[in-house]
């Protein structure tokens, strides 16, 4: 499955950072192509493309602060989170996304 991520914390250092690489990390060791945009003091880096949008699976917003185009997210299978989420509970984030997948929720 491909998922697309944002992390973005309030400072956008590094929590962003660190949920962007835990994410990465997790998702892949379970199997999965991740794409990881973090929106942070260096503003939006990998931006997730409308190409990416329109091949994901479903997305996770790690994010204690709003997200820059959220709308773009809107009708998707979609887990939200705290920044510190992904960190500290990475495995029980993509077993919590994976079920509302099988679910079909959005």
């Amino acid at each position: 499955m491909f998922i697309v991520c944002v992390a973005a914390c309030p400072t956008g250092v590094a929590h962003t950072y660190m949920a962007a690489e835990s994410l990465d990390i997790t998702g892949k060791k379970r199997g999965h192509e991740i794409k990881v945009e973090t929106q942070g003091s260096m503003g939006v880096e990998n931006e997730i493309t409308s190409d990416d949008l329109a091949r994901a699976d479903a997305v996770i917003l790690a994010a204690d602060v709003a997200i820059i185009n959220r709308e773009r997210f809107d009708g998707m299978i979609k887990l939200e989170c705290s920044v510190a989420d992904p960190i500290k509970f990475g495995e029980a984030i993509f077993d919590a996304l994976e079920q509302e997948m099988s679910d079909g929720e959005v």
